[in-house]
């Protein structure tokens, strides 16, 4: 059953970001409306843009979670670890790059990150 669950998350994740980029992303940033943040609506349009996507990489996490727990090994611990390790790793970058270092959540995703695996590490 998890495995079933693991599947759809990866598919649900798919259907989100190209469906939300392609019927409602791209729509909303053609308006002439949307705030100016940072002088621009560019800063806006990059944060929307990450964080619609990055909902999809954290349902894919989950997804990887659910895989684990589906047929567990010994450990099972860190598995789940170093799967919130490398989900929270890609969102510092994804947040990183595509706001040039301005939206400040990549240093609470790579905190995040860090913590996970030194307690992989160290455990």
């Amino acid at each position: 059953m998890l495995l079933i669950g693991s599947f759809l998350l990866i598919f649900i994740g798919f259907i989100h970001s190209y469906f939300g980029e392609k019927y409602i992303l791209i729509r909303l940033f053609r308006r002439d409306n949307l705030p100016k943040l940072h002088g621009s609506d560019w800063f806006t349009k990059r944060v929307l843009r990450f964080a619609w996507h990055l909902t999809t990489l954290a349902w894919w996490g989950f997804a990887a979670i659910l895989y684990f727990l589906s047929s567990p090994s010994g450990d099972l611990r860190s598995e789940v670890l170093i799967t919130i390790t490398v989900v929270f790793s890609i969102s510092g970058i994804v947040s990183l790059l595509f706001s040039r270092g301005k939206h400040l959540s990549w240093l609470f995703f790579f905190g995040i990150a860090s913590t996970s695996w030194f307690s992989v590490i160290y455990s």
